[in-house]
């Protein structure tokens, strides 16, 4: 049950946005999660600032999984987001800050996990 939310400061087209979903969706497997049950949220123009200096072209992004994720599958994880973002959209890793959020109870589908 993971959720990525993305914030980029970068206006993307429909289609961009779609390449992201897939992109993300093949880089979640590195934490033993499917795709299957993946959902992403792209914000995109939003305003972010970094040092005190607004972000021409940097991004947010936040991962939350269901149960323990583990240090090393997040390691993977932010290197895949990085990757993606500087391929996609030349966003450089300085300019990328990516959390992760344990959750321990999870609802879907009228009930919880």
């Amino acid at each position: 049950m993971p959720f990525i939310d993305v914030k980029l400061s970068k206006k993307i087209t429909d289609g961009e946005k779609d390449l992201l979903k897939s992109d993300l969706g093949k880089a979640i497997s590195v934490m033993h999660k499917p795709e299957s049950y993946l959902m992403v949220g792209i914000s995109d123009g939003y305003d972010l600032y970094f040092a005190g200096n607004k972000l021409a072209n940097g991004a947010f992004v936040s991962v939350s999984v269901f149960g323990k994720a583990n240090a090393s599958d997040t390691e993977k994880m932010t290197e895949s987001i990085c990757g993606i973002l500087e391929k996609r959209f030349s966003v450089a890793g300085s300019d990328v800050y990516v959390t992760y959020t344990d959750v321990e109870n999870w609802g879907w589908n009228k009930s919880n996990f």
